[in-house]
């Protein structure tokens, strides 16, 4: 299975468009194509996004919760015991490298490509890619 690590603003777009590549992502997770990493920051992060007032009335909380659960079945927990310490133009990005390069992931699938490809540290053969980009890559 292809190990990724996927950046909040992918989730998010996957679950406010009813299709697109970013909920082409997350089908690809819950059919079993893609395992999701998670660490505690990226945890974190998709709690908050969740409980925020952006949403609408088109799903509740309770919905958004029980997709959260069906993506946590999909992945799995790393613990990060390394900070790599990228030094990416946004600081709070820097969490998304380490957790990719702690879980082995293949990728980071995000919309957010600038800033995360911008830091000083090389990172092998992790990639950054787009959700269409993912989409190309592994369908």
């Amino acid at each position: 299975m292809i190990s990724i690590v996927l950046d909040t603003n992918v989730f998010v777009a996957g679950l406010r468009s009813a299709g697109g590549a970013s909920r082409a992502v997350l089908r690809m997770i819950f059919g079993g194509h893609l395992q999701p990493l998670f660490g505690n920051a990226l945890w974190m992060e998709y709690q908050d996004l969740l409980s925020r007032p952006v949403w609408g009335d088109a799903t509740t909380g309770d919905e958004r919760q029980q997709v959260l659960a069906a993506l946590a079945r999909q992945g799995r927990w790393v613990t990060v015991y390394y900070g790599w310490r990228p030094n990416l133009p946004d600081e709070g990005d820097n969490h998304l490298i380490e957790l990719a390069l702690a879980g082995g992931a293949q990728a980071i699938v995000t919309h957010n490509l600038r800033d995360l490809r911008g830091g000083d540290l090389r990172l092998g053969n992790l990639r950054v890619l787009t959700p269409a980009q993912c989409l190309e890559e592994w369908t």
